[in-house]
């Protein structure tokens, strides 16, 4: 039966009632003694009592005591030695960074060198989560690559962060597929993740600008074509329709001519006529004063153009740094170590052609074009023989080879003796 006797309900004076009849066993569990040991049994703890262990115990405990002095200084005497190796090698990679910018052996956070895009990039280092570090490498203002690097022979994986501060940023996308050597030497297939752009150098910010505009271009084509093509598509459904259905068909309406179109055209097609008109009489004042005023006009509108791109990017390239990268893999690292212009040229390799070496551009299964060149020496002969034929050209021949000498005949008069 329980201890309170059958009821549908439990109250407070019950409750308070059954904990009362309960506490004497609670009291007796928390004094009892054993209870770590009770799960062996009572036979094999009476063995344990009468075999003498405890004392034996006992004994040991106390030798170690006695030894405790001696192993506080092998201890601190571990520490040292740890110290001296070490402790020099992690003020010179995260205090001053000697070992990063000297150029010799690498810091002890570069993991490796990716080979990609014709680059080698040695500032890489091994990422955990590269969503968690993105959020706050960005803020080293370096063009950053993430990519996981997976390992064929084993199916070891793992993720790194690159940092390219070199050459273009054109063929470098998602997707894109490299190989990384790791410091002992082992090779990884690499495949970039995630992209955070920053300028690479002066050179690709300089050409930046024209890139965009081809590349609007471009896409602006695209577009118009697949416009076009969803035009004809639906103009052919129509012309199927109307063939098909040329029993019922009515006369077409003729089209209204839209007024404000036509003057939207007019206004389009002068504007763009005054830009050209103004573009040629600027262009013509300036051919007045020789091919180095036309070169240096060039140079001055190109100037112009990328100005802005190249000193948004010098701004950005001066004050790289590598801090924010390691601080975001859990490094508490309060230096500002900066990444210049010519520091970064040195992280990044850009391929170049063995010396002595040159390109073959010649391509055995080049399509033929139209010869122009064929075209245009074979006219500039024949004009150049017709003037000759004439006695144009007399005045700039010896006597021997003048087409009055060799023909046997006057020459015409050259049209500004007329």
């Amino acid at each position: 039966m329980p201890l309170l006797g059958e009821r549908a309900q439990l109250t407070e004076p019950d409750w308070a009632a059954m904990v009362a009849k309960l506490a004497p066993h609670a009291a007796w569990l928390a004094a009892k003694a054993g209870a770590g040991v009770e799960q062996l049994g009572e036979t094999r703890v009476r063995e344990l009592l009468s075999s003498g262990a405890k004392a034996r115990l006992d004994d040991l405990l106390a030798q170690d005591r006695a030894l405790e002095a001696e192993a506080a200084s092998i201890e601190n005497m571990e520490r040292l030695v740890r110290y001296n190796r070490d402790l020099a090698l992690l003020c010179t990679n995260f205090v001053n960074f000697k070992d990063f910018y000297s150029g010799g052996d690498p810091a002890v956070f570069q993991c490796g060198t990716l080979y990609l895009d014709q680059r080698a990039c040695r500032l890489c280092l091994r990422v955990e989560d590269a969503a968690k570090h993105a959020s706050m490498a960005g803020l080293a203002g370096a063009y950053l690559a993430y990519l996981d690097c997976v390992r064929k022979s084993s199916d070891q994986k793992m993720t790194i962060v690159a940092v390219f501060t070199a050459g273009d940023r054109d063929n470098l996308m998602i997707g894109r597929n490299g190989v990384f050597y790791d410091r002992q030497g082992n090779d990884w297939d690499a495949t970039i993740t995630k992209i955070i752009d920053n300028p690479i150098s002066i050179r690709q910010a300089f050409w930046s600008p024209y890139k965009k505009f081809v590349r609007l271009i471009e896409e602006q084509v695209a577009k118009r074509a697949a416009e076009h093509d969803k035009e004809s598509d639906k103009m052919l459904a129509d012309t199927a329709t109307t063939t098909a259905n040329v029993d019922r068909a009515k006369a077409p309406e003729a089209k209204k001519v839209d007024v404000g179109t036509v003057a939207a055209l007019g206004v389009a097609v002068g504007a763009i006529g005054t830009f050209f008109t103004a573009i040629l009489g600027y262009g013509s004042g300036v051919l007045k004063l020789g091919p180095l005023a036309v070169a240096g006009a060039m140079i001055g509108v190109m100037a112009l153009i990328s100005l802005p791109s190249v000193v948004l990017a010098w701004l950005k390239l001066r004050t790289r740094n590598i801090g924010p990268i390691l601080d975001a893999n859990g490094w508490a690292v309060n230096a500002n170590a900066k990444m210049n212009i010519p520091f970064g040229a040195t992280l990044t390799s850009v391929a170049k052609l063995p010396p002595g070496s040159k390109r073959d551009n010649r391509d055995p299964y080049a399509e033929k074009g139209f010869p122009w060149m064929r075209i245009l020496v074979v006219s500039v002969i024949l004009i150049g023989g017709y003037q000759w034929y004439r006695g144009t050209l007399d005045r700039f021949l010896p006597v021997s080879f003048r087409a009055s000498t060799v023909f046997g005949r006057s020459a015409d008069p050259a049209p500004g003796n007329k």
